[in-house]
């Protein structure tokens, strides 16, 4: 494993190196965004974990660039910020999870290993999902609707995968938690709502023809036949 931390505090840069390597896990540090796009020319990461008020580049500008090129490695927000609407932020510049500053270093490292487990899960889903006009390339990580490209950050991608495998039941806010996160914390819930907002504005565009549908108090589905159950 080989972590990239964008983290301008020193003690706290300097806590998270030394846990990390005190477990033979490869870190490196940074302090500004124009020195962590310099890093990543160097040298490949499985992880990026970023704090938001850096100097420079600050961290949610590094994620959105960073995701302009590369939608698979792992983002991990470390920030201060714990409202609602910062950590939709994040989520819409293609961040992967949040974690509000002060943490334990434990869950941290957990987190991190959620992460990875999910990136490096070999799918046994079939290569090519196809759901009315929507198209799941899963080995190419690509979806398409009406043969437009659709733009989805790998927790979108993940989550539009996990409704699409449900072959039209209804799938709990827990389940989907479960699904996303290899731990349960109380925000995964609310941050479910985010991210079914998200995958309805790229994949519902056309309001006469949605995909993806509530049954409140029980969850959401993907709509897989011409019936009019909502």
């Amino acid at each position: 494993m080989k972590i990239l931390l964008l983290e301008d505090d020193y003690v706290l840069s300097k806590e998270i190196k030394d846990f990390f390597l005190s477990k033979n896990i490869e870190i490196d540090a940074v302090f500004d965004g124009e020195l962590f796009f310099k890093q990543i020319n160097t040298k490949k990461y499985d992880i990026y974990l970023l704090d938001i008020n850096v100097p420079k580049i600050n961290g949610l500008d590094v994620c959105n660039q960073i995701r302009t090129q590369d939608k698979n490695t792992p983002i991990l927000m470390l920030t201060a910020f714990g409202e609602i609407d910062d950590k939709i932020e994040a989520f819409e510049k293609g961040a992967d999870d949040y974690l509000v500053k002060p943490f334990h270093l434990k869950e941290l490292y957990i987190r991190i290993l959620s992460l990875l487990r999910r990136t490096d899960k070999p799918q046994t889903e079939n290569e090519i999902l196809k759901i009315k006009d929507l198209e799941i390339n899963i080995s190419n990580k690509t979806a398409t609707r009406n043969n437009e490209i659709i733009n989805l950050t790998p927790k979108e991608l993940k989550l539009l995968l996990i409704l699409a495998n449900a072959k039209g039941r209804i799938i709990s806010k827990q389940q989907i938690a479960d699904e996303l996160w290899d731990y349960h914390i109380e925000t995964n819930q609310n941050t479910i709502e985010v991210y079914i907002n998200f995958l309805r504005k790229k994949i519902d565009k056309d309001p006469n023809e949605k995909l993806i549908h509530t049954k409140v108090g029980f969850g959401y589905y993907l709509k897989t036949d011409d019936d009019d159950k909502i």
